[in-house]
């Protein structure tokens, strides 16, 4: 097997309530619901596994009938969790509210035991981590584990790469040494959570992960695309033009895939950025956060349609 993209992080249930009307509040709304697998390290692993990249998600399953159903689709997906743990604790679960036009409205989310995704636990299995080709991190797990693999990363120059999740996890990091750390991955609201500063200039906010030690902040800006920073560049991308957006649950966690592919085939920034913004915009005319329909042969053929 070749060296794998190891996945930390989050492994959950998600439940999407899609509103068929705009949402009232304080009442009753019609709405339909999807169930699929979620999480934002296990989206991640399973999208890369889709996509022939080899994958090891390190997460925690409650030993119940959502976790049995989880690791199922794991195994079933090609995704290893030779260091994943299996706890007395349920199943987390993410329920995401959504408007009629397939934007978010509110969300709720309940985790795993995330805090058992230790230093210590990390250590253990070090000669696992010391295969990997990248090891990505959300941010749901604690600090002083990202820190863990903050310096890890640095001692045996594996990228390391970041995910914030939300504005909340991303706040836990707003001081850490990110040294060690090639890459950070926010939204326009995660991105001011990450700084100690108070500055609200994106450019400055963006310089000062860059100052802490980060090589690139991968900006993500919705429907106006992405930017990357790294000292001395910055990379601007647009988003692709979409007919219709039916759930944007998952688009960020996809194009984070796309991008980690992208550079396991040895793409460059620019050529990485286009795949990631096709993979999110073949995701958010789906339902759920996975395109299952895309192999990496397919996607590679899509980015000229949009690019």
């Amino acid at each position: 097997m070749s060296n794998p993209v190891i996945c930390i992080g989050a492994a959950l249930v998600d439940e999407l309530y899609s509103a068929s009307k705009p949402m009232l509040l304080a009442t009753t709304n019609d709405a339909t619901v999807h169930r699929s697998a979620g999480g934002v390290s296990r989206n991640i692993a399973h999208q890369l596994a889709l996509l022939s990249v080899p994958v090891q998600l390190i997460s925690v399953f409650g030993n119940d009938g959502d976790g049995d159903w989880l690791k199922a689709i794991c195994d079933y997906t090609g995704i290893k969790l030779d260091a994943s743990i299996t706890t007395n604790s349920l199943t987390g679960r993410y329920t995401g509210i959504l408007n009629a036009d397939g934007s978010l409205f509110t969300a709720l989310i309940t985790h795993a035991a995330l805090h058992l995704i230790t230093p210590e636990h990390l250590e253990n299995n070090s000669s696992l981590l010391l295969t990997a080709s990248h090891i990505i991190a959300d941010a749901n797990i604690s600090p002083e584990s990202v820190s863990w693999l903050a310096a890890f990363a640095d001692k045996h120059k594996i990228p390391f790469i970041i995910e914030p999740v939300s504005v909340p996890p991303a706040q836990k990091l707003s001081t850490l040494n990110f040294k060690g750390v090639f890459m950070v991955t926010p939204n326009e609201d995660e991105l001011p959570a990450l700084c100690s500063s108070k500055n609200s200039i994106m450019q400055i906010q963006a310089q000062e992960l860059l100052n802490r030690g980060v090589q690139k902040v991968w900006l993500h800006k919705g429907v106006e695309g992405s930017v990357l920073f790294t000292d001395g560049k910055v990379i601007t991308l647009h988003a692709p033009e979409i007919p219709q957006v039916k759930d944007c649950t998952g688009a960020g966690d996809g194009s984070l895939s796309g991008f980690i592919m992208a550079k396991y085939l040895g793409m460059n920034d620019e050529e990485s950025l286009k795949v990631a913004h096709t993979l999110s915009a073949e995701i958010l005319q789906l339902d759920g956060a996975i395109a299952t329909h895309l192999t990496q042969e397919k996607l590679l053929n899509s980015v000229s349609k949009y690019y």
